[in-house]
């Protein structure tokens, strides 16, 4: 099983650019990412296929 807790953690510390998760783990992601307490500032962009990328955007949480 992916550990996207540790993988959010790395994307907003700059560790890494991008996270790809299957369809067949969004919802493993989905649970993580909801926990995530700035879960606003990661945004995902939707693939053919049902895979998705997301990436860190630190102006996404902001108002």
């Amino acid at each position: 099983m992916t550990d996207y807790k540790t993988q959010l953690a790395e994307l907003e510390a700059g560790k890494r650019q991008i996270i790809e998760v299957s369809k067949d783990d969004f919802y493993a992601f989905r649970t993580a990412w909801l926990d995530y307490p700035r879960r606003k500032s990661i945004v995902g962009e939707a693939h053919r296929g049902g895979n998705v990328t997301y990436h860190y955007d630190r102006t996404a949480g902001q108002k």
